[in-house]
């Protein structure tokens, strides 16, 4: 017996030893072996996926489904042991962790990368829309200097429109007059001359004339004398009112028109006739006195003294006898 232990115990060290190396030199030629180049596009590269590489519809032969253009290589070296190494070493896990390690690193440098070219697209963007709304802006307001213009282009036009209307009205209406007043002068039988209240009627004509255009004074002569000397008589009465009005009021002659009418009927305003030594003094005017008063925004002076009829004076109290000096 004590012969046979020592051999049982050699050999039992022998088996032990062997059971320890040949783990070890396993994972020493495994470590010795050459990567395996990568595997082709049919071949099965990633641990999960299906043979035909279409997991989660990623196709592995597909070069734009990769951030880096290339799938992640996968160390299959087998050892010793085939599929199953139970003795991995730190060392051999490393190398199998690498690949991920850069590819990772890749990803994080890509996500960066795409993270500052969003951030400069979206300030980018940012501006333009800051420049676009300040040029909007700057659009609105042109345009509404540009209304405001047009609206005073357009008030103007209208203005001038009006002027034009009323010029045109203005013209076609210069040789059309209106009756604006009637005056009538009583003078005696056989007297010419003007009496102190012959001369405030007139005095009354020629101030309301002040000032004004498109006016005309119309003085008719009448007589009760018949035939060649009433028109003398007539036109005596008639030359006294005019002489009158030219030398104390300086009415123009041009505007002033006489006529002699002898011992024609004296027309009045109840559509009856009548004769007398009267001088009828009428004041009218045309268009151009109406915008002259329009323009000045002030009522006709002519127009504020329209007489419906004639206002005679009382008879006699206009004339007096030409013996007799008068003022």
């Amino acid at each position: 017996m004590t012969t046979k232990n020592p051999d049982l115990r050699m050999v039992a060290t022998l088996v032990l030893a062997t059971a320890l190396g040949i783990p070890a030199l396993a994972q020493s030629n495994t470590s010795n072996q050459s990567p395996t180049p990568p595997p082709t596009p049919n071949a099965q590269v990633q641990t999960g996926t299906s043979a035909s590489g279409t997991s989660n519809g990623m196709n592995p032969g597909d070069n734009s489904t990769y951030a880096t253009g290339q799938p992640l290589p996968t160390k299959s070296n087998e050892g010793f042991w085939g599929h199953m190494n139970p003795f991995a070493r730190k060392k051999w896990v490393n190398r199998q962790l690498d690949p991920v390690k850069d590819r990772l690193n890749e990803l994080d440098q890509l996500t960066a990368k795409n993270a500052n070219d969003i951030k400069d697209v979206d300030s980018r963007a940012q501006a333009g829309i800051k420049q676009a709304q300040g040029t909007a802006d700057q659009a609105s307001q042109t345009a509404q200097s540009a209304n405001s213009t047009a609206n005073q282009a357009q008030t103007l036009a209208q203005n001038a429109s009006d002027q034009t209307g009323k010029l045109n009205t203005t013209v076609s209406g210069l040789d059309q007059y209106s009756k604006v007043s009637d005056t009538e002068i009583h003078f005696r039988s056989g007297q010419t001359a003007l009496n102190a209240k012959a001369k405030d009627a007139l005095d009354q004509i020629a101030t309301q004339l002040q000032g004004q255009k498109g006016y005309i004074v119309e003085v008719e002569g009448y007589s009760r004398t018949r035939g060649q000397a009433g028109i003398q008589s007539s036109q005596h009465m008639a030359d006294a009112v005019v002489r009158y009005l030219v030398t104390e009021h300086q009415i123009p002659v041009y505007r002033i028109h006489q006529v002699a009418m002898g011992n024609a009927q004296i027309q009045t305003a109840d559509g009856t006739s009548t004769t007398g030594s009267v001088v009828r003094v009428s004041t009218m005017q045309n268009s151009l006195a109406a915008l002259n008063s329009t323009s000045s925004n002030a009522g006709s002076p002519i127009g504020a003294t329209q007489q419906s009829s004639a206002q005679p004076s009382p008879q006699g109290a206009a004339s007096q006898p030409a013996a007799q000096p008068h003022n």
